[in-house]
């Protein structure tokens, strides 16, 4: 089979496509053959070593595809079966063994890109406003990154919610896609907050959904209402330095949380609750999943780069 490999972290060039054997399925595995693969910022941090990762390995670790074996001990997956995953790692191959226990089954009427597209984002913005912070009727919420893969998701979760929309976006065009995905007001990064403020008469929000980091950070908190949180769940422009607590405390008695995935999928009921969520509002047209743009293995570093660069919206996929 065709792969991307890393053999030592760095920028996007380290990716190149290879041929590796085809995987066997150990105990409690099932072999899948790949029709798409996501691509998310937790693939750049791996890579470049913003988080801890052995070399070589073959990065990524969501996707969808079609059973091909199921390893001893498999009884709920068998081959033909149409899967997806969200926490699958080597998913940017033409075939991956993936945990049994991690696997969802798509329902015929999802295709299979799209349900490779909506796995980790999708997961991820079904916990922010079902779990983490959860949205009701009346909730102001900021989406940062509105026009990409969580924020086009998000907003049309708080929307369905209830919630109202502050969305911040960094372009014309991208306003435009969060104004679609149902955002009640626009902003860009820099003036948020005093839209929040105008939006709200100066109460602030009740919650701010970060996943830009670095840049925004310090106007997050500032746009909140007293005990408001800021719920910080990735750093596509770079990671928060420590923060000192009585920040909180100045701030209006805030509630700061980093949260993860891995922390609201752990348990199989809750990962099958979040997919099942997930694939009934898309059949139902409740919820539009948006693929940005396909790209094959041998471009996973154009894909990277892309996605660094800001110059991507909704879900980046990788062909097989």
């Amino acid at each position: 089979m065709r792969a991307v490999v890393v053999n030592e972290l760095g920028g996007p060039e380290v990716m190149v496509a290879a041929d590796q054997t085809d995987p066997v399925p150990g105990r409690g595995e099932v072999v899948v053959r790949v029709a798409a693969a996501g691509v998310n910022f937790i693939d750049l941090y791996r890579r470049s070593g913003v988080y801890q990762q052995p070399v070589p390995y073959i990065p990524g670790s969501e996707g969808a595809g079609t059973v091909l074996a199921a390893g001893e001990g498999v009884t709920e997956f068998s081959a033909g079966d149409r899967v997806a995953w969200a926490e699958g790692p080597g998913s940017y191959a033409g075939q991956v063994a993936v945990d049994a226990k991690a696997l969802v089954p798509v329902p015929d009427n999802i295709e299979l890109k799209a349900a490779a597209a909506v796995m980790l984002q999708g997961f991820t913005a079904h916990y922010l406003c079902r779990s983490t912070f959860p949205v009701g009727e009346g909730t102001v919420a900021v989406v940062h990154a509105a026009a990409g893969g969580v924020g086009l998701l998000l907003t049309q979760m708080i929307k369905d919610l209830g919630g109202t929309v502050i969305a911040t976006t960094s372009s014309g065009p991208k306003a435009v896609l969060a104004r679609h995905a149902g955002a009640d007001f626009l902003a860009s990064y820099e003036d948020f907050p005093g839209v929040v403020s105008e939006a709200t008469g100066g109460r602030g929000a009740d919650v701010v959904f970060d996943g830009v980091g670095k840049e925004t950070f310090d106007a997050s908190l500032s746009a909140l209402r007293k005990r408001g949180m800021l719920v910080l769940f990735g750093g596509s422009s770079g990671q928060v330095p420590p923060v000192d607590p009585q920040r909180l405390n100045s701030g209006g008695s805030l509630y700061l949380t980093r949260p993860s995935l891995t922390h609201y999928i752990a348990d199989r009921t809750e990962l099958l609750w979040r997919a099942g969520d997930l694939f009934r509002w898309i059949a139902k047209g409740d919820l539009s999943v948006s693929i940005g743009a396909e790209y094959p293995l041998a471009d996973a570093s154009r894909a990277h780069e892309d996605l660094a660069g800001r110059r991507t919206t909704g879900k980046l996929v990788l062909v097989p």
